[in-house]
């Protein structure tokens, strides 16, 4: 297992960053996987991951999804210090989306070549479609979005500025929706890049927090509206405020494994 070059990560003995690395990367790995619906507990995800075994009941798609949603962070890990091309970005999509699909019009690491989009309930209770970037808008939308998601991993960021960019990435990249599936998944990973070359562990919205997730995001995008090359990514900063907030309150989930960590290490330097 990769361990990345965190300052959070700092002053813990060896084991006890391993500890949390893994603890780290199966909430991550839950969290995003189960938003999309999958069925394995937290427990049963870190028994597949770290025991490459399978459990009784659970479909071999889930199992296939937690594996390689793992494999992506470990691939992050390895360039996340180094610009993210398209080329990183298509591996990406490649090691979480584990399905075989024969279907040149539904790719794996290349842009979506249908339309896609979602149906979605308004708080009002009515019924309506969310529609995401055409096909041909996306090549010119992703690379502004990559031009930003490279510049914000370039600048020196103070934990509530990299939280922001997480925020700001992750949305940009949902409304954008550039693959025919695994986007969901693709925007919690990639959104965290400038969290992790800040020097922070990532931001993880874990499954109790799916439903508020869900509307915070369609109530922007609805807000917004479909995203075209003369829109931009983000054409609206005015109304990134709900989801903005929506990320700092699901920041604790990891803050709070740190902590624990650091609480450990203080209770073995005292006891020595």
């Amino acid at each position: 297992m990769t361990i990345p070059n965190l300052k959070v990560l700092e002053g813990l003995d060896p084991d006890l960053r391993t500890a949390l690395v893994s603890q780290v990367r199966d909430l991550w790995t839950h969290g995003s996987t189960a938003i999309e619906g999958n069925t394995l507990t937290l427990g049963e995800t870190k028994f597949v991951i770290e025991e490459g075994l399978t459990v009784s009941g659970k479909s071999l798609k889930d199992h296939q999804e937690v594996v390689g949603h793992a494999r992506a962070i470990e691939l992050m890990y390895t360039w996340m210090a180094e610009p993210v091309t398209l080329a990183r970005l298509f591996d990406l999509h490649r090691a979480v989306q584990t399905a075989v699909v024969i279907d040149i019009y539904q790719p794996n690491g290349a842009w979506k070549l249908e339309p896609n989009g979602t149906y979605a309930v308004t708080p009002d209770g009515r019924q309506t479609f969310i529609e995401y970037a055409a096909p041909a808008a996306v090549p010119a939308l992703m690379d502004a979005w990559l031009a930003e998601l490279n510049r914000l991993c370039t600048v020196p960021l103070g934990e509530s500025d990299a939280v922001s960019a997480y925020a700001r990435l992750h949305l940009g990249f949902a409304h954008i929706h550039p693959f025919r599936d695994g986007n969901g998944r693709m925007a919690r990973l990639l959104a965290n890049l400038p969290v992790l070359r800040a020097g922070y562990l990532p931001g993880v919205i874990e499954v109790k927090d799916r439903k508020r997730y869900i509307d915070t995001l369609a109530t922007y995008q609805l807000a917004v509206g479909q995203l075209t090359q003369a829109s931009g990514v983000w054409p609206c900063p005015a109304l990134e405020g709900p989801f903005s907030a929506f990320c700092r309150g699901a920041y604790g989930a990891t803050q709070a494994l740190a902590a624990q960590a650091r609480a450990q290490q203080a209770r073995r330097e005292q006891g020595a």
